[in-house]
């Protein structure tokens, strides 16, 4: 196995999962939200359900690129 970052795959799909990753988690977390449904993690093996958070602000944050972009 290789112990080179993620970011530095030669699979273009590999490289970019991460980010795919991530845009899952926010979506979830949205849905959750909207839906008043827990989203259940696991942390250090012990199972947590959290409660969905009240709708915040938006914050300014960089956007995410869109699946591809390899800024």
């Amino acid at each position: 196995m290789s112990q080179r970052p993620i970011e530095q795959a030669r699979d273009a799909d590999l490289r970019l999962t991460y980010l795919a990753l991530r845009r899952a988690a926010q979506r979830a977390r949205e849905l959750a939200q909207q839906t008043g449904t827990a989203i259940v993690v696991c942390r250090q093996g012990v199972i947590e359900y959290l409660p969905p958070q009240p709708e915040l602000a938006p914050t300014a944050q960089e956007p995410i690129p869109p699946c591809g972009d390899t800024r």
